[in-house]
């Protein structure tokens, strides 16, 4: 008796401790909200704006609770989305106590068109007289094109520097079916349409190989072109550099005058407190551009920010990034649901004047495309509605922007991969000859299993789902035609799933005019005959509260995974789409490709 009375009381207390421990808890997490909520960083005089990204650059900062209290560990490496970052840069310009930037990277983690972004705002930045200094142990290709235009460059005196030229890489997981026992059943449209290549195949074919050559020498040509202007160096020189690998070591870099300096990180330092007149023996004045976001002023990205003047009319920028799918989606994907609400809102609200679609997407499904595209041709009947696309804008990506008044892009944009595809796994060997499993069944009518993973396509079946595919590829070219003002006959030549760069489209008639979002936003309002507006996004990010109260479990599990893999998630990303990419119609870019 006297043990049971003991387990009683050891339970009631562990009870108590394990409530007190959670109201702890929570009161911390309540505390951190208002106190993040509250968060003003003062800027001293004369100080640094340090810009250094430790995480993969998103469209938009997230709305991360976790990250914002610093729990789990998750605050040290905040993400901070292109929006913040342009906004930021472009505050720093007019703010007299930030004196210069100072660009502290080794690897960025960025595609070609978002680093464009953020390289032509630093161009802009230095029209205010002030300076940028980039120093790094490592200087990548990504990161060294981004600190090519800063007044000084300096590399660690035993550091590395790499300009090799630019490799693209598909992964390929034919030979890993094979032995699995598992056949990818391919439907397609596109003699160019490479996103099936994976399956079927254990390396590029011809007409692939063609146009990955064609649009990598065009982004490659563009970056040679960019370091050749900021950095006064001939542009065939640079490609003579890259391709005979004449910087080995950081003297090379030096002596062929792509970095003006080999500093150790303290000399670095000095340097700057010279530049913002700091006494040697002080600290430097420097805020990180993660708590400059929280300095006092306006920032350009946020809801209620006067762009110009006061003025109760708007431009609303709609973000599209990921990939397209069916239903609400999440931060990382285009949910043909959410888009839609979004443009809806937007057509209805009387002060959206103007519609800025940020579109950044290698494409998905072909039918939640088609949904979103529908929006976006009945918005643009009451407004104007300008495309801005970011790193990639292909397939499902161009369809969503095929109806816009005018669509942008970067030189290094991505677009174009206008083709469908259905990929439909024949699993008879794998389920037979390694798990010991057949299947049976009695059915209704003839086409009843159509699709059934147990067996192989008939040819009759085979039949249906091209005819399907055709006709969706008819649709597709018919959208783009419709909207870009050519002929289904033209758009067929230029599509066939073959991708180009925004350089490229821009020759080709896919996009209007080369630019980022800026100049999309002042092109949304010179249409709209607006001199004085606000900006408003959407679709709009959930409060730190709701947050916290969806899916919490999820959201750690994503906040850590994403902090422990860095780079690698989007590998984990893709294994995670598989499943959709098997089961419906795809308009999408090949399945990865990455650029070195």
């Amino acid at each position: 008796m006297k043990q049971f009375f003991k387990f009683v009381l050891a339970t009631v207390v562990g009870i108590i401790l394990t409530s007190v421990i959670m109201m702890i808890l929570t009161f911390a997490i309540i505390g951190g909200i208002i106190s993040s909520a509250e968060k003003t960083v003062v800027v001293d005089a004369n100080s640094i704006l340090t810009i250094q990204f430790k995480q993969p650059i998103t469209e938009r900062t997230p709305n991360d609770p976790l990250a914002e209290l610093g729990l789990f560990g998750l605050g040290k490496n905040k993400v901070i989305g292109l929006d913040d970052i342009l906004a930021n840069i472009k505050k720093a310009k007019t703010d007299d106590n930030i004196k210069g930037i100072f660009l502290n990277q080794s690897y960025l983690e960025s595609g070609q068109a978002t680093t464009e972004e953020i390289r032509n705002a630093l161009i802009d930045f230095k029209k205010s007289k002030k300076f940028i200094v980039a120093y790094a142990e490592v200087y990548t290709q990504s990161f060294y094109y981004l600190a090519s235009v800063a007044d000084k460059v300096y590399l660690n005196p035993n550091g590395y520097f790499d300009l090799s030229g630019f490799n693209s890489e598909v992964t390929f997981f034919k030979g890993t079916l094979d032995k699995l026992g598992i056949e990818a059943q391919v439907i397609k449209v596109g003699t160019y349409k490479s996103a099936v290549e994976p399956f079927i195949l254990t390396e590029m074919s011809a007409a692939n190989k063609l146009q990955v050559s064609s649009y990598l020498n065009s982004m490659y040509n563009h970056f040679l072109a960019g370091i050749s202007k900021t950095r006064g160096v001939n542009r065939d020189s640079l490609y003579s550099y890259a391709d005979k690998l004449k910087i080995q070591y950081p003297q090379d870099a030096l002596k062929y005058k792509l970095v003006d300096g080999l500093k150790y990180k303290d000399e670095v330092l000095n340097d700057l407190k010279k530049r913002t007149e700091t006494d040697l023996d002080d600290d430097l004045n420097s805020v990180s551009i993660t708590d400059y976001i929280h300095s006092s002023g306006k920032n350009a990205t946020d809801d209620n920010d006067e762009v110009e003047g006061s003025s109760s009319e708007r431009i609303a920028i709609i973000y599209a990034n990921g990939e397209i799918i069916s239903g609400e989606g999440d931060n990382e994907t285009i949910g043909s649901e959410k888009i839609s609400k979004a443009l809806r809102k937007v057509r209805l609200d009387k002060k959206v004047k103007a519609v800025v679609l940020r579109v950044n997407s290698p494409g998905g499904s072909s039918l939640a495309s088609d949904v979103i595209w529908r929006e976006v041709a009945l918005t643009k009947k009451a407004k104007p509605v300008i495309v801005s696309m970011g790193d990639v804008a292909a397939s499902g990506g161009y369809y969503i922007s095929a109806a816009a008044d005018s669509i942008f892009a970067q030189p290094n944009t991505i677009t174009g991969s206008i083709g469908i595809f259905a990929v439909l796994p024949n699993m008879q060997k794998f389920f037979n000859d390694k798990l010991g499993l057949t299947f049976d069944n009695v059915k209704t009518g003839s086409y009843a299993d159509l699709g059934d993973a147990s067996r192989p396509l008939t040819p009759a079946e085979r039949g249906i789902l091209q005819n399907q595919v055709n006709r969706g590829y008819s649709i597709f070219t018919k959208v783009v035609a419709d909207g870009r003002k050519k002929t289904q006959a033209y758009v067929d030549s230029i599509g066939q799933g073959r991708v180009w760069t925004g350089e490229q489209a821009l020759k080709i008639g896919l996009v209007d005019r080369l630019g980022n979002i800026d100049d999309a936003v002042k092109s949304a309002a010179k249409m709209a005959k607006l001199k004085s507006y606000k900006l408003v996004s959407y679709p709009e990010q959930e409060s730190m509260w709701g947050e916290l109260g969806s899916g919490m479990s999820a959201k750690i599990k994503e906040s850590m995974l994403k902090s422990e893999l860095g780079d690698k998630y989007t590998y984990y990303q893709q294994v995670k789409s598989l499943e959709s990419i098997m089961r419906v119609p795809q308009a999408r870019l090949p399945f990865n490709v990455v650029i070195k």
